[in-house]
């Protein structure tokens, strides 16, 4: 079986972090050629092609196979260099996780903050929707994800972590205003809106169960989970929001909720690299342990 020379991945993984070749170059020490020589020879022995020569360089579906073993390698490399003292002074070890911004509004950073000093961790977390983080994951950018999905991405492990629950709620005078009391299936969907972006289609699938295609045309785009939850209690649209977020607000009469009787669960999931790091070790005990208290429990 052909081997992966360690040259030629690290070098593919420089020119996709870089996204060209002559920036890969001039972080490798090399010249752009030799880049260029290195990913042809990787190809060739692949036998795929791995890398999209667009503006900035895309990995191919075969690439992204190479990229997250380049990665899990520096991984192993750093944890190995840790273990043997060889870690410079004051190094931290760094640990990227795609995460959903719900659960990074409410209970993910407390998570982190119950790790032990040692070893010292740097975090680099990616804000993406729960339904797209495992797609982080299989492109190699992260080494763990809390996602929606519980099916495994080639080469990681999946822990249910618990059910996040939404509740559609508005400002009373907005209800007021626009329900007056009438069917939500009725009047809902020509209500404004607040969605988090483009992509969001939570409050469109509320709908739905209702037995209506989607929310009305007036929506608010706010891309902050934090925001969101002002532009709704503000009183600009009704929103699916974490019952986290929620409940302080309902309780105090700044939100009313639209449907007691029909909340939403998210089930999440912990997905991680199958690998004997001890910084993840750490990163998933304090995750899951937090997701416990946090989220409600029940088959995911």
């Amino acid at each position: 079986m052909p081997e992966l020379p360690l040259d030629q991945v690290r070098t593919l993984l420089a020119v996709v972090d870089e996204g060209t070749f002559d920036a890969a170059a001039a972080v490798l020490h090399v010249t752009p050629s030799a880049v260029s020589q290195r990913v042809k020879a990787l190809e060739q022995r692949t036998g795929r092609v791995l890398l999209l020569r667009t503006k900035p360089v895309r990995a191919t579906e075969s690439g992204e196979v190479v990229v997250r073993f380049a990665r899990q390698l520096a991984r192993l490399e750093r944890d190995a260099r840790a273990e043997l003292g060889m870690r410079s002074a004051g190094e931290a070890t760094r640990v990227s996780v795609a995460v959903n911004a719900d659960s990074l509004a409410t209970w993910f950073l407390p998570a982190l903050t119950a790790l032990p000093p040692e070893p010292a961790l740097c975090f680099d977390l990616r804000r993406e929707d729960e339904d797209h983080t495992a797609a982080l994951l299989r492109e190699g950018a992260v080494m763990a994800a809390v996602t929606s999905s519980a099916d495994p991405v080639p080469g990681c492990s999946v822990r249910g972590l618990g059910r996040m629950r939404y509740l559609a709620a508005a400002h009373p005078d907005f209800a007021a205003r626009h329900l007056a009391g009438r069917p939500l299936a009725e009047v809902l969907p020509g209500a404004p809106v607040v969605v988090f972006d483009r992509r969001d289609d939570f409050q469109d699938g509320f709908l739905r169960r209702l037995g209506h295609p989607s929310a009305g045309v007036d929506r608010h785009y706010v891309p902050t989970s934090e925001g969101f939850a002002q532009a709704v209690a503000a009183g600009l649209g009704w929103g699916m929001l974490p019952e986290a977020q929620a409940r302080p607000l309902l309780d105090t009469g700044r939100l009313v909720e639209l449907a007691p009787d029909r909340p939403v669960d998210v089930p999440l999931y912990w997905q991680q690299w199958k690998l004997d790091s001890p910084a993840l070790t750490a990163v998933a005990g304090v995750v899951v342990k937090a997701a416990g208290r946090a989220l409600r429990r029940g088959a995911v």
